[in-house]
């Protein structure tokens, strides 16, 4: 199952909890918890192009899984991972203890981000 498309934010859970267990300043937190963020995804092969935006904040990364690469984090910082894929529609990677789970299923990409006990869990539907 291909990724490629744009993807529209629907629901979150635990937003604000995950941001300050990430370090992200409050005011930022109160800023973001309400955005109805999108992500843009363009998969070639095993090579992909990722590009979320939530207001003026947009993050963009590169990978090719199964190769290191370097990301930029949600607090902007840069960070060296490998990207692995689980299935035909599951990528997961590991960016300074934060373990990511995107997984697409039909015209939903649900990406779920663990920290410690912390989880934080997006639903975005295809637009």
């Amino acid at each position: 199952m291909s990724f490629t498309g744009k993807y529209q934010l629907q629901s979150q859970e635990n937003f604000e909890a995950f941001m300050k267990a990430v370090g992200m300043a409050e005011d930022l937190i109160q800023k973001g918890k309400d955005l109805k963020g999108t992500s843009e995804i363009v998969q070639n092969g095993k090579h992909f192009k990722l590009k979320s935006s939530m207001g003026t904040n947009v993050i963009m990364n590169e990978f090719t899984v199964g190769e290191e690469c370097e990301m930029e984090t949600m607090t902007g910082e840069k960070v060296k991972a490998v990207v692995t894929m689980e299935g035909a529609n599951k990528l997961v990677t590991t960016l300074k203890n934060i373990k990511t789970v995107i997984e697409i299923n039909g015209d939903t990409l649900t990406s779920i981000m663990t920290l410690g006990d912390t989880v934080f869990k997006r639903i975005s539907k295809r637009i």
